[in-house]
């Protein structure tokens, strides 16, 4: 608990501190946020808004997880987790991918970074890059991280050892790449307004805290413990998950409206990272569906609204992502962004009811 502790008190002071003194550097770096010419006309008032927020936030989450497990390792001798290592390292580098795209920003002095494609290229090598690691590298328990996830898929294709496990690491790549590129992009369209997707990650981040917390107990405790998912190494993805929560808490002080600094594409393509990785390691992938409610709505929304007027040349929404629509419909900035948390907290509470509920069941205390 008093690592727990640790990770939050780092991550709130990096995150309070480093903020302020981020903002200083990039107003004299002139790196300020360019706004796209067709969205509403209210936002270009934020024209110049310093971004590459995001810096500080994946700082905070390193550093905290960091002195917690350095706290560990003097106080209890533990060794430091590779599954912790391997949920940062897909944090950082979609975060460098996002650094790259905000960086091209500025220097081109338009809203538009990296094209499309180079994105998605770039999702998809760093995706892959992850995917082999989970697959090889070993955690506390001895095993990959990946060694659930890869039984769960190999059976019921082919029996045949080889043609199994090699069935099943293809499948297991492809996997993973489509939730990296679902969730960084997801989280990506949700940073549209002051502390939206800083507030809902805040949320959702609790949430995995809260199962990876479950797992770490019932794992240690017996009793029903043996109705745990096989997630190795929960307590650092817990630890990890409370320090993204507290990041993003202490960068609203920051980025609520009106917004002093914006987190980027630097803060959330590394938190739509996150996300996915700790979906992964805690094999809660369609679960996330539900923990990531408002990311989905974000999503299908932009989804529904090109494909509709592709077909018809009408709109659904008066703009697309659905928070710009309320924002069109006469809701203050401010309405949209808090109810929008209140929706993603609803989303993330009938999450943790499911999984209490899946949980309880196989454990047999539903009868």
């Amino acid at each position: 608990m008093i690592s727990l502790i640790i990770g939050i008190l780092v991550s709130l002071i990096v995150t309070m501190v480093g903020t302020p003194l981020l903002i200083r550097l990039v107003h004299k770096l002139h790196y300020g946020q360019y706004i796209r010419q067709d969205g509403p006309q209210s936002h270009q008032v934020k024209r110049g808004t310093p971004t590459l927020g995001g810096v500080v936030i994946n700082l905070a989450i390193v550093l905290g997880w960091a002195a917690s497990a350095l706290y560990r390792w003097a106080a209890r001798g533990e060794t430091p987790s590779w599954s912790a290592v391997l949920v940062l390292f897909a944090m950082l580098s979609m975060g460098v991918l996002g650094f790259i795209d905000d960086f091209a920003k500025v220097r081109k002095k338009q809203n538009e970074g990296l094209t499309v494609a180079g994105k998605f290229i770039g999702q998809f090598i760093l995706a892959t890059i992850y995917a082999v690691l989970a697959l090889v590298v070993p955690t506390k328990s001895g095993f990959p991280s990946a060694q659930a996830g890869i039984s769960f898929i190999e059976q019921p294709f082919i029996s045949f050892e080889f043609a199994g496990k090699a069935v099943a690491i293809v499948l297991f790549v492809v996997w993973v790449n489509f939730l990296m590129t679902a969730w960084t992009n997801a989280v990506n369209l949700t940073d549209g307004l002051d502390g939206l997707a800083a507030g809902s990650s805040m949320i959702s981040f609790a949430g995995y805290a809260l199962i990876a917390f479950w797992e770490a107990y019932h794992i240690k405790g017996g009793g029903h413990a043996g109705h745990a998912y096989a997630v190795s190494d929960p307590m650092d993805l817990t630890i990890i998950a409370v320090c993204a929560a507290v990041a993003c808490f202490a960068f609203l002080w920051y980025n609520s409206n009106p917004a002093t600094i914006f987190m980027g594409d630097t803060g959330s393509l590394a938190l739509g990272g996150l996300f996915a990785a700790l979906s992964i390691a805690t094999h809660t992938e369609f679960l996330a569906v539900i923990m990531g409610g408002l990311y989905v709505m974000e999503v299908m929304s932009d989804i529904i609204q090109v494909g509709y007027f592709k077909a018809t040349r009408k709109r659904v929404f008066k703009m697309a992502p659905i928070h710009h629509h309320f924002e069109l419909c006469g809701w203050s900035e401010t309405k949209v962004v808090v109810r929008f948390w209140m929706v993603e907290l609803l989303f993330v509470l009938c999450g943790l009811m499911i999984f209490y509920t899946d949980w309880a069941g196989r454990s047999g205390l539903l009868g």
